[in-house]
């Protein structure tokens, strides 16, 4: 199967500039749309020439034969312009199509390449309300490439053919119109200024609304659901405001895009009426004229409705290069081959994660062993190395194809179980199409993290459907499935932040001692402060205050470091030294319950 082509690289010196970009990206349709758009307008001003005929030379001659050729040209006519105007139609929705999923492309792709750095530069609010919202209101301004050149050419051709009846209505209607658009820019520079501060409160208050569903849990078991609520009161009422404001704003521009050309034309209309009846005109120009100035109206409603698209499609343009101008953090200019079977070193903390062995860091603080993973993985760039390269210094695709940082609340996607499972950038084939060795490496991983039983309750397997964030399965399930993803993309280097805090101890033991086996002579790091961990470690390294304070067996650190062994037994007394343990192994059988 063929891979669809890339958005391209997005101008964002501007959101004129971008949607420029957005046009010359997919030139082929919109020169189409702009043939069609022009066909389709200009076909409107042929019909009232059609009809003045007919009552010219067929209607007043009383010359039947006559009348009826014009009227059947004229019935023809209308269903060609009918079919330039499906075939405008048509073509302009793809156009909007296309430029509203390459947008949405080009900035999930920034996303994904800002990686973890994203949460601090910019509210998922933001980016919600940017596919949300702020793409449909850019497709929509691309509308002025079809119907709006059509209207351009269609509103020349009027001029021209009015100036063949009376050069005064020429001259009427081809200053008349660009006096309207000029009356119409102060309201389409309020509206900008409007749209403006609604799109940022809208973007706020979409995060806010995010954040609230994400910790419902929590805020309800603290007692906190009422401030949150009480704040996302304020928030939405302040946003109903604004948009009150936009909304008067536009509806002025509504009227008088509608009012005020119909006052024009009727205007004009007054005018040819008078010079029929002093006999400047005939009856059949007078006729046409009506038709032509009704057809008018359609391309002058164009005209003020594409201002008022392309004053929204700016704001919107804005915010989407507000997005796409956030800088990545890391750079991917290494060029440096990583040293096979060496280890990783952190030099900020101490902390070395030896090759071929089950490392466990227990650390007093989540927030030194988040730090530290972000520096291990290179999510963020620092003094971290791979034997003796800087990782900085290797390039990024190397990394990741390498390393695997795998958090205990990683992201479930909505699809299959499958799907849940399947390895970054690999769609999940359906069981049917699975080779045997994609099943055998599933129930490997799945067993390893003791995950069958999920998989083995539930009616189509693999292929069972799951919610967004996996709602339907208990914390500790959704963990295990965390856990069997990240065995499955079989990384060289396996760095685990707490992969068992929401399982019992029976299944933590059964983790333990089955995750030692599959990654039996491949580095592994485990964080954990769980004695089941500590006591099936090659190596364990303690951390304190973000330093590493001592590193070494679990039962001997028990014994010789104090603050270590009040950690690992959280005991308020940490001076008495308790016996070792027997040598006995918790056993690997069973699958327990969650926590």
């Amino acid at each position: 199967m063929s891979r669809a082509p890339g958005p391209g690289t997005p101008v964002v010196s501007g959101p004129l500039a971008y949607l420029w970009w957005l046009t010359s990206s997919q030139w082929p349709r919109v020169l189409l749309g702009a043939f069609w758009g022009t066909v389709y307008m200009v076909s409107l001003m042929v019909p009232p020439y059609l009809m003045s005929r007919a009552i010219d030379d067929g209607l007043v001659a009383r010359d039947l034969p006559v009348l009826v050729g014009w009227s059947a040209t004229l019935f023809a006519m209308g269903l060609f312009t009918s079919y330039c105007g499906i075939m405008r139609h048509r073509t302009m929705t793809k156009v909007r199509m296309d430029a509203s999923f390459r947008t949405i492309r080009v900035v999930v792709r920034h996303c994904a390449a800002l990686g973890n750095t994203l949460r601090g530069k910019v509210t998922s609010g933001e980016v919600v309300t940017v596919g949300a919202t702020d793409v449909t209101q850019i497709a929509q301004a691309l509308t002025v490439t079809g119907p709006g050149v059509g209207a351009a050419i269609a509103y020349i051709v009027l001029a021209v053919i009015l100036f063949q009846v009376s050069w005064l209505l020429a001259v009427i209607v081809g200053v008349g119109v660009p006096a309207l658009a000029v009356l119409m820019l102060p309201l389409l520079r309020r509206l900008g200024d409007a749209e403006a501060v609604y799109r940022e409160r809208q973007g706020s208050l979409t995060g806010l609304s995010g954040d609230i569903v994400s910790g419902l849990r929590v805020l309800a078991g603290t007692g906190g659901g009422a401030i949150f609520a009480r704040r996302y009161h304020a928030g939405s009422a302040s946003l109903r405001a604004e948009g009150y404001r936009v909304g008067v704003v536009s509806s002025w521009i509504h009227a008088l895009g509608t009012g005020v050309p119909a006052l024009y034309l009727a205007g004009v209309v007054w005018l040819t009426a008078r010079m029929a009846a002093t006999g400047q005109i005939s009856v059949g120009d007078l006729v046409s004229v009506y038709g032509y100035i009704a057809a008018l109206t359609i391309p002058v409603a164009f005209f003020l409705e594409a201002g008022y698209d392309i004053t929204r499609a700016i704001v919107a343009g804005r915010r989407v290069i507000a997005v796409l101008s956030l800088p990545q953090a890391l750079t991917d200019d290494g060029t440096t081959e990583p040293e096979p079977e060496t280890d990783l070193h952190d030099p900020a903390s101490g902390v070395t994660v030896r090759h071929g062995e089950l490392t466990v860091l227990a650390a007093d603080r989540d927030s030194d062993v988040d730090a530290l993973m972000d520096r291990l993985g290179r999510l963020t760039d620092s003094d971290a190395t791979w034997g003796s390269v800087p990782l900085q210094d290797i390039p990024l695709s190397t990394v990741r194809a390498s390393i695997l940082v795998a958090d205990n609340d990683g992201h479930i996607f909505p699809g299959t179980i499958g799907d849940a499972l399947a390895a970054p950038g690999r769609e999940a084939a359906p069981d049917a199409q699975r080779t045997a060795f994609d099943r055998e490496r599933i129930t490997a991983a799945l067993e390893t993290a003791v995950a069958t039983d999920i998989v083995d309750a539930l009616p189509l397997g693999l292929d069972s459907p799951l919610p967004d964030r996996a709602t339907t399965l208990s914390g500790g399930q959704r963990q295990r499935l965390r856990l069997a993803r990240a065995l499955l993309v079989d990384a060289e280097m396996l760095l685990l932040n707490d992969p068992t805090s929401a399982v019992d101890a029976r299944t933590e033991a059964d983790i333990a001692a089955r995750l030692r086996l599959h990654r039996a002579g491949r580095t592994t790091l485990v964080v954990s402060t769980s004695p089941l961990w500590l006591d099936r470690a090659d190596r364990v390294a303690y951390l304190r205050a973000d330093r590493l304070a001592a590193t070494g067996v679990h039962r001997d650190l028990l014994v010789d470091d104090r603050d270590y062994r009040a950690l690992v037994t959280r005991d308020i007394d940490p001076d008495p030294a308790p016996e070792p343990k027997p040598d006995a192994e918790p056993p690997v059988s069973g699958e327990g319950s969650d926590r």
